[in-house]
Order: structure tokens, then C-alpha cells, then sequence
């Protein structure tokens, strides 16, 4: 197991040497960013004046030889401008760009052209590989306080923003802040552990970790893309410590297996007593059901006669029921045709009542007083004829006499 951290940095290096450094590194270190040298420079502008120095010799001197040089010079200058304002950016790898130092920028993998001699590319930054980092943590404390003999943390990373890591931390301090995050991680987690699991971190589930490790550095423009735990070693008088533990667990595996051996005997033993027991309770058993089912025959023998006994009381209660209902329906039919009858004798009564009124009624017009009427000659008024007439007659009629009173015309 490696003893030594990941080392990260940075490197300068020409544009021919970005692709091996890397992908390869250099001297065991890793490499994700590299500064290339600036190849270009104002030499172009040499040829550039000795072109306009030529063509000035052709204007003064009528030299056609000499606006031939001017040309050629020209042409060299600015082929040469044309091949250093060349810039090949690598697949997977992403271009800072910067203008009089202040970054501009990104230039994608492939040729892009910078013609200005102040605009360059500061750093060329892998940004597709997953970066290998690993970390070992000499003497972790347990939650016992015990002092592991190292823990192997390892962890793959991303460049996921080229500018942000070049202008906010650089390769070289970010080596320094990686491993101690790495440490914080993983001795915050052996404290959590107890020194007889502590083997148990190998291959265990680390992604709190890895988030805890992205969220601190995000702003640096880094992603951890995996982690895992993949050695712990235990100090040594501690491993001694389980040595003896082991040889205990194997006396113990054997006393284990001798008390085994008597537990079956004696199981054996208790089972042959349980089934001599089965037997005798299956015995007791089939007397049990037998007293059973003939307490179940009396009790429903018992039962079926009180249940008739009742439904004979039911049925002579519904009978004398009907026979009391029977009788008050009789007896309210009776009163209803007495009632008619009374209202029919009413009726009657009344007619005849009616008819005795009418007969009262004859008998009285017959009976009555008739009128006396006297007539006079001249029909005007009463005579002393009339009166002596009537005061006669009055008497007579008063006393339930009958009289034909006189008509006097």
C-alpha cells in the first residue's frame, strides 16, 4: 500500500509537450493543468520593416529587384504571423484565454487562430479525465480513541470549470486543500467507528464523504466523481490483541461444539420423556372428547326440549293472542253496526219527529181562529154593526169555540 499522498501541480511546458503531461504526468505527480510557452513574439516585425525598407529602396532607386525583396519579405512575415497565431487545443482538454492578463475566456478542443501578440492562452486544463487521488491517513482515532495505523482513502475528481480552478485556487494549492479535506473526511469518520469494526470501513458505503468533499470543493470548480475505502490496517498490538481474541473465539468454537454435542443428548433424552408424555395425553385426550361429546348430547337433548317447551309456550301465546285479537275485532265491528244502527234509529226519529210536527202543525191551522171579516157598504171604514158583532163573537172564540163568524156584506 502507498505511504505517500497524490501529489497535484502544475507545469510550464511547450505546446508540444501539454498532450504527454496530462495524460502521463510528471515524475509520479499529477499534472491537470499546464501553462504553455508563449511562442510567439514580435519578431515578424522585423521582416515587416525590412520589407518597407526595401520598397522604399525600389521607390528611390527604381530597383525592381528591391520591390521584389519587399514582396518576399511581406510574404515570409506574414507567414510567419499566419504559423504563430496557430493555437491546437487538445481533445478532452480546455484553453484559459487571457488578454493583457486578464482572462477573457475559453477555447474549445480544436485550431483557433490568435492573431494579437497580447492575446494568449494562459493554461490548458484537463477537463474530461477522472482524475486518480490517493490518501492515506496515518493514525485515524476510533471512537475508543484507539490510533488506526492508516486508513487508505481514494477518490477520482473532474475539472468541471476550467476558470474557476485556474483563477480561484490553482493546481498546487489545490493539492494542498484536497488532502486536507481528505483527512477532516476520514478522520471524522473513524471516530464514528469502534476499533473491533474498524475493518469494516474497507469497501463501506462513503458517499456522505464524497458529498461533504463536493460541497467544499464546488467553488473551486472540482467534482468528485467516486470514493471508496480500500485498506485499513489496525496497530500492531492491536492485531496482536485480536491474535489472542481469535485463538479465545476458537476454544470457544470448540466448547461450543462439545456443548453441543451434550445439548443434543440431553434434547434427545427430553424428547423421548415428551413423546412417552404425547402418548399419555392423547390417552386422556380421546377420554376428554368422549366425556365431551356426551356432555355435548345431554346439553343438546336439553336443549331441544326446552326449546320445544318454549315453543309450545309460543304457540299458546300467539293462540290467545289471535283469540283476544280475534274477540276485539268482533267486538269493535259490533259497536261500529251499533252505531250505524243509532245513527240509522236517529234518522228516523228525526222524520218522525218532522212528520208529528207536520200532523201538530194541521191539527193547530185547523184549530185556528178564522177571520171575521165585515164588509160595509161602503167599504170604508168599520160600522157599530161590525163591532157589536165582533164583541160577541170574541167569547166564543176565546173559549176553544168554534164559530162560524158572520160575513155582514
Amino acid at each position: 500500500m502507498s505511504r505517500e499522498f497524490s501529489k497535484i501541480k502544475e507545469s510550464v511546458a511547450s505546446w508540444s509537450d501539454i498532450r504527454q503531461l496530462l495524460r502521463g504526468g510528471e515524475q509520479g505527480q499529477l499534472v491537470p493543468v499546464v501553462i504553455p510557452k508563449d511562442r510567439r513574439g514580435f519578431s515578424w516585425m522585423a521582416l515587416i520593416f525590412l520589407a518597407l525598407y526595401f520598397a522604399g529602396m525600389a521607390v528611390l532607386t527604381v530597383s525592381i529587384l528591391a520591390g521584389l525583396g519587399a514582396v518576399a519579405m511581406l510574404l515570409v512575415a506574414l507567414v510567419w504571423m499566419w504559423r504563430r497565431a496557430i493555437i491546437e487545443i487538445e481533445e478532452g482538454t480546455t484553453g484559459v484565454r487571457s488578454r493583457w492578463g486578464a482572462i477573457t475566456g475559453t477555447l474549445p478542443p480544436g485550431r483557433h487562430y490568435l492573431w494579437l501578440p497580447w492575446d494568449r492562452v494562459d493554461a490548458v486544463v484537463d477537463t474530461s479525465t477522472e482524475i486518480p487521488y490517493s490518501a492515506p491517513i496515518v493514525a485515524c482515532p476510533t471512537a475508543e480513541n484507539v490510533p488506526l495505523k492508516s486508513i487508505e482513502f481514494f477518490l477520482k475528481f473532474r475539472i468541471v470549470d476550467p476558470v474557476a480552478f485556474v483563477r480561484t485556487i490553482g493546481a498546487g494549492n489545490f493539492d494542498l486543500v484536497l488532502s486536507s479535506a481528505v483527512q477532516d473526511a476520514i478522520r471524522q469518520r473513524s471516530r464514528h467507528v469502534n476499533t473491533e469494526r474498524a475493518y469494516d470501513l474497507r469497501g463501506s458505503d462513503v458517499g456522505d464523504m464524497q458529498e461533504a468533499l463536493n460541497r467544499q470543493l464546488t467553488r473551486y470548480g472540482v467534482r468528485i466523481t467516486g470514493a471508496n475505502i480500500p485498506d485499513v490496517q489496525l496497530p500492531d498490538q492491536y492485531q496482536q490483541h485480536l491474535a489472542t481474541r481469535e485463538k479465545v473465539a476458537k476454544e470457544l468454537s470448540a466448547y461450543e461444539r462439545e456443548w453441543e454435542l451434550t445439548r443434543k443428548r440431553r434434547i434427545d433424552t427430553l424428547l423421548m420423556e415428551i413423546e412417552r408424555a404425547k402418548k399419555t395425553r392423547d390417552a386422556r385426550i380421546v377420554e376428554v372428547k368422549a366425556a365431551h361429546n356426551t356432555a355435548r348430547m345431554n346439553v343438546a337433548r336439553m336443549l331441544e326440549e326446552q326449546e320445544t317447551e318454549a315453543q309450545r309456550v309460543r304457540w299458546e301465546i300467539e293462540a290467545r293472542g289471535r283469540a283476544e285479537l280475534t274477540s276485539a275485532e268482533n267486538e269493535a265491528l259490533a259497536l261500529g253496526r251499533l252505531a250505524e244502527s243509532y245513527r240509522d234509529n236517529r234518522a228516523v226519529l228525526q222524520y218522525e219527529l218532522a212528520r208529528r210536527r207536520l200532523d201538530v202543525g194541521a191539527k193547530l191551522a185547523e184549530n185556528a181562529p178564522q177571520p171575521l171579516v165585515v164588509r160595509t157598504q161602503n167599504g170604508s171604514g168599520d160600522s157599530a154593526l161590525s163591532t157589536l158583532l165582533l164583541a160577541q163573537l170574541l167569547p166564543k172564540v176565546m173559549g176553544n169555540g168554534r164559530a162560524e163568524p158572520p160575513v155582514v156584506e
